[in-house]
């Protein structure tokens, strides 16, 4: 028998990988696409007459419009902007007022002033730098799939392969489908659908896998061990199926009495210690 508090203590606070505080492929891919117009627009870095070499550009090129939000870290195609002199909506996609709004803009929100002063040496080095810091927004998203990438490197590092012996993002009809199975238990009678994580099959067994993480508590979490609980109990009434749960973080110390009621009576929940302690081997292979 495991110790449920000797368990939960080997809980992790953080899992974020190297890859989790910047995607530079996409900020790379990102600055690529406007990367001409960000070139075109150097040429007024130390204008001695900005406006009318604005004037000039947007008469020969308009389609440096597009990069514009950009430089003022706005992720859209249209800006909003009112004052005493009235209430705008300018489109970056294509010109809907005159050459002086335009003007008007760029003045007032400063990045004449940016250009002229030459307080920057690069829009293109400029831009990599606001896409950056705009990328950091998709840390929540990056972060939702790190405890699935971790349980995926050591489904591997223990010889699983992928759509061969593990498979990822598996639905229940797929999984009915693939195998001959009925898993109907799982499914209040086929009215549900369900979605599991990863898959692994062996010669005589069907292991569904879901994974999670939770740095910060909530109520969420409640919920989340009482549906597992609920899951495993009836995957245990269907021969050859067998629920696995991994998770970890310390936002499970807020919930922790529903977390122990789960772990006493959920055969296969484990957190990231027992994946580094083999758990996958002993499981899988």
């Amino acid at each position: 028998m495991r110790d449920f508090a000797e368990w939960l203590s080997r809980f992790k606070d953080s899992i974020s990988d190297y890859a989790y505080y910047a995607d530079f492929a996409k900020v790379h891919r990102n600055v690529d696409a406007i990367k001409v117009e960000l070139n075109i627009l150097n040429s007024l870095i130390g204008s001695q007459h900005i406006e009318k070499d604005f004037d000039d550009i947007l008469a020969q090129y308009p389609q440096v419009l597009r990069c514009i939000p950009l430089l003022l870290a706005v992720r859209a195609n249209e800006i909003y902007a009112i004052d005493g002199d009235g209430e705008y909506l300018f489109s970056f996609r294509q010109m809907n007022y005159s050459t002086e709004d335009y003007k008007m803009f760029m003045r007032k929100t400063g990045l004449f002033n940016l250009l002229e002063k030459h307080i920057i040496s690069s829009l293109v080095d400029y831009a990599t730098g606001v896409e950056t810091g705009l990328n950091s927004n998709g840390r929540k998203n990056r972060g939702g799939h790190l405890m699935e990438n971790l349980v995926e490197s050591y489904l591997k590092k223990a010889g699983l392969i992928l759509d061969e012996t593990y498979f990822k993002e598996m639905t229940r009809t797929a999984i009915e489908a693939k195998w001959l199975i009925d898993l109907s238990e799982i499914s209040n009678q086929g009215k549900s659908e369900k979605r599991f994580d990863f898959v692994v099959k062996t010669a005589n067994t069907i292991y569904a896998i879901e994974t999670n993480f939770y740095s910060v508590g909530g109520s969420k979490l409640n919920e989340t061990a009482r549906s597992y609980k609920n899951l495993a109990q009836e995957a245990s009434r269907i021969p050859g199926f067998v629920f696995v749960w991994f998770t970890d973080g310390r936002g499970w110390n807020s919930a922790r009495h529903n977390l122990e009621e789960t772990f006493d009576v959920v055969e296969h929940v484990y957190n990231i210690d027992d994946m580094e302690n083999g758990i996958m081997r002993r499981i899988f292979v």
